[in-house]
């Protein structure tokens, strides 16, 4: 266990709650099943709020944010997998698992280091191997913070509404 593990539960608990009071109004198509949820590196706290409690089975990066997020989402009720398509990658079979019996399944569709805004393979390729469909997740957000960072990444306040609708890619 690596030696921040404390701070990373504690920070991952106090995170836990801060998603947990964001205001989540969620707008699905009427065919809206298990598949892929793509979603924007800038987006993570809002879209694991959406989701929580639903078992999303995810991959997070095997990095120290990704410590701090993994821990966070567990909280959530999410099954998470660590790797990306540089470091493990061959832990998306376990991604590939869950699609295959009936779950969903959450991935950053820039990836962990970007470029912002710009579809890399991996999600499409899930989508192919699963016959399960990638389904692109939009967020609104009301009051928020964006940080300066490579992603604009974005931290709601807490209780504020948050509007997300999903369609099909």
């Amino acid at each position: 266990m690596p030696k921040n593990s404390l701070k990373v539960r504690l920070g991952a608990l106090f995170a836990s709650l801060w998603i947990k009071s964001l205001r989540i109004r969620l707008s699905t198509p009427d065919d809206f099943g298990p598949g892929i949820l793509g979603v924007w590196h800038r987006d993570l706290l809002a879209c694991a709020a959406a989701f929580k409690n639903w078992g999303v089975h995810t991959l997070i990066s095997q990095s120290k944010d990704g410590d701090f997020f993994a821990a966070t989402v567990k909280q959530l009720g999410y099954q998470v997998t660590r790797g990306s398509d540089t470091r493990g990658s061959s832990n998306v079979r376990h991604v590939l698992k869950a699609l295959s019996q009936g779950q969903f399944a959450g991935m950053a569709l820039d990836g962990p280091r970007g470029p912002a805004g710009e579809i890399k393979p991996g999600s499409r390729w899930l989508s192919k191997q699963s016959g399960r469909p990638l389904w692109i997740v939009s967020v609104k957000y009301g009051a928020h913070f964006t940080l300066k960072t490579w992603d604009k990444f974005v931290l709601p306040l807490p209780l504020t509404a948050i509007d997300i609708q999903i369609k099909y890619l």
